[in-house]
């Protein structure tokens, strides 16, 4: 098992519990339906990456593939990236500002999230044929 994608994963699960229940809680009577709906994404593709995180830790004991320090860091960099620039537009959004050029960042984590994915798979493929 490769420990810091676990832990990283376990981290980022409950903190997105967190989060979510700040976003329906806390939030809810604060924001527009839109907003709500991009806070909400960023929980959402934060948890599923947790999982990601989770699998990679697991897979890593089963098969010992090279690439999973790269997916942790392109995960843990995609949730810091896309759901962190997610909930940054939110919280900026109630004060009537708006985090200009750095929206750029959602994207860019978007394809730390592919990257990964597709390095867990090439991992996975090549430890499968020996």
């Amino acid at each position: 098992m490769h420990k810091p994608a676990l832990a990283a994963g376990t981290l980022f699960a409950a903190l997105a519990v967190v989060l979510g229940a700040f976003g329906a809680h806390a939030l809810k009577a604060k924001l527009t339906p839109d907003m709500l709906a991009v806070f909400e994404t960023g929980v959402r593709y934060q948890f599923y990456h947790s999982f990601g995180l989770l699998i990679a830790g697991i897979c890593y004991g089963l098969s010992q593939f090279k690439n999973v320090k790269a997916v942790t860091a392109l995960f843990i960099s995609g949730i810091a990236l896309f759901s962190g620039s997610l909930y940054a537009i939110v919280l900026f959004s109630i004060s009537g500002a708006s985090i200009g050029p750095a929206g750029i960042l959602t994207p860019i984590g978007g394809l730390c999230f592919i990257i990964g994915w597709i390095l867990l798979f090439l991992g996975l493929i090549k430890k499968g044929s020996s």
